[in-house]
């Protein structure tokens, strides 16, 4: 996943408060978000709409361990208004996912080669979210946590993947992210696969597939790939 967009920016665009803006600001344009790392949120609580760090991979609140999130990065929209991991969530804590683009892979013998599949009208996307707060048993300390919600792949993304992100447009997103809405099929209703013609797909660097790799050059062909050490 990446998240290009300044936070400020985020935050004018759903009219949202950035919450930690000095931690936001630091991370920079993120090119290789991965599971366990921090992602951009926007969220609704009682007392106002704000663009929040999380850390990707949802942990339940009855989980024993933080390490419980690694498993559970994604959310089917078939089935997560009843799962027992994400039905809280999906009730009452949605969440919308900024992004410029996500990764798919292709396998060609021992080769994972990475492509990018990004919005045809260079407008950023917005995922489904569920999110969570959990806390630490041993000490007290609150962590918050979102997974992305997929559906099955459209026309395009199947070619490498029968999943993608669910990709909301303006009215879902304002539907998702209500939190007065609790009717499990108005919401499922919302998970649909985007339409082919929304996102292009290229080939990017194969640096990609290290999630300690960030940076622009991540994005360029792969024959156009840079040297590892532009990266820290």
């Amino acid at each position: 996943m990446t998240q290009q967009t300044d936070p400020a920016e985020i935050g004018r665009i759903f009219g949202a408060e950035v919450r930690e803006p000095e931690l936001q600001a630091e991370l920079g344009p993120r090119f290789n978000v991965a599971p366990t790392q921090p992602i951009r949120v926007v969220v609704q609580r009682a007392d106002g709409r704000f663009v929040e760090l999380h850390r990707w991979g949802l942990v339940p609140a009855y989980a024993r361990s933080a390490a419980t999130g690694a498993r559970l990065i994604n959310a089917r929209a078939e089935t997560a208004a009843t799962s027992p991991a994400f039905r809280g969530s999906f009730t009452r804590w949605r969440c919308l996912v900024p992004a410029e683009g996500f990764y798919e892979w292709r396998r060609e013998g021992r080769r994972r080669l990475p492509f990018l599949f990004h919005p045809a009208n260079e407008r950023p996307l917005v995922f489904a979210g569920l999110w969570a707060a959990w806390r630490d048993p041993h000490d007290g300390a609150w962590l918050l946590s979102c997974a992305v919600v997929t559906t099955r792949a459209n026309g395009l993304v199947s070619a490498l993947h029968d999943r993608m992100p669910v990709i909301l447009d303006e009215a879902s997103a304002r539907l998702w992210l209500d939190p007065g809405i609790c009717d499990p099929g108005l919401l499922t209703d919302l998970l649909q696969p985007a339409d082919d013609d929304m996102l292009l797909m290229r080939p990017v660097s194969p640096l990609v597939n290290n999630p300690n790799n960030e940076g622009p050059g991540l994005l360029a062909p792969p024959d156009e790939s840079p040297s590892l050490t532009l990266f820290s």
